[in-house]
């Protein structure tokens, strides 16, 4: 059967209520908005070399790394302990003492960024960035938020931005729009404007870090998946199956057939993602 690639299919979601959302951005996207759409705002790349940034959803530290290209203190938290040593702290947890920054810049959970904002111009000195799927604008909610926190700037990414389940890739492609949409304290007169093409400009060979050690990264969970998919009919994953037995066989400390190690095989008719994109 072939996959439904309509827009409605493609925008949809299927992750678990308590799902962390695990879909790390790849780092050209966090320079996107640091080249081409902060600099609209009037933060040039000399003012944001004295500026303080807080990411709290900071995942593997995908976008951290591309923040700290910029700008001149990154402050880098996650709920879950993702094994990079970020601080371990819940952003949306009241009675915190969160960190002040200036500004707050991050990839939040979907069903969260809401939330995010809200916290994010309560904690801020200037405002927030966050980076979410095209039809995020959509809904009652976010009708609310903006007529309560109207945006400054939505941004809008005239390419894809693949974001794959727990690693990146250079191979992933997507069918699912992306746009930052930035908030400013006081500046309550929306803009849209686009992100010109510049992935071939702005993306960089390191970017991708080895197959192994973002395997490393993994959970047992998302490994299993990812092997039960060479199993199943339909798409592959782009991380190679070896990598995959080999970093199970690595934590069971004994070699694993290809069955074994899958074990029993979740999947959805649909590509998950941070916004259902696929790998193909």
């Amino acid at each position: 059967m072939s996959q439904n690639r309509s827009h409605a299919v493609m925008a949809q979601r299927a992750e678990p209520r308590d799902s962390l959302d695990d879909f790390p951005t790849p780092p050209w996207g966090t320079r996107a908005l640091c080249v081409h759409t902060l600099p609209q705002l009037g933060i040039t790349q000399e003012g944001m070399a004295n500026l303080e940034v807080h990411e709290p959803a900071a995942n593997r530290g995908h976008m951290v790394r591309a923040l700290r290209e910029s700008f001149g203190t990154v402050h880098a938290s996650d709920v879950h302990d993702y094994g990079t040593g970020f601080e371990v702290d819940d952003f949306l947890l009241p009675g915190l003492a969160s960190r002040r920054a200036d500004l707050i810049i991050t990839n939040p959970p979907f069903r969260l960024a809401t939330a995010f904002v809200r916290r994010a111009m309560q904690v801020s000195r200037f405002g927030c960035a966050v980076l979410v799927r095209g039809t995020w604008m959509e809904s009652n909610e976010r009708y609310q938020l903006f007529s309560e926190t109207p945006p400054t700037l939505i941004a809008q990414f005239v390419e894809r931005l693949p974001m794959i389940e727990g690693y990146v890739a250079r191979e992933a492609s997507s069918a699912t729009a992306y746009a930052w949409v930035i908030f400013l304290h006081g500046q309550t007169d929306t803009r849209w404007r686009h992100i010109p093409p510049c992935r071939r400009q702005l993306e960089r060979a390191d970017d991708y870090p080895e197959w192994a050690e973002q395997a490393r990264l993994l959970s047992e969970g998302q490994l299993g998946r990812l092997l039960g998919r060479y199993v199943l009919e339909g798409p592959k994953p782009i991380m190679p199956e070896a990598v995959i037995l080999a970093e199970l066989d690595r934590r069971c400390g004994a070699p694993r057939s290809m069955a074994t190690a899958a074990g029993p095989v979740e999947f959805e008719l649909e590509p998950r993602n941070h916004s259902t994109q696929g790998e193909v």
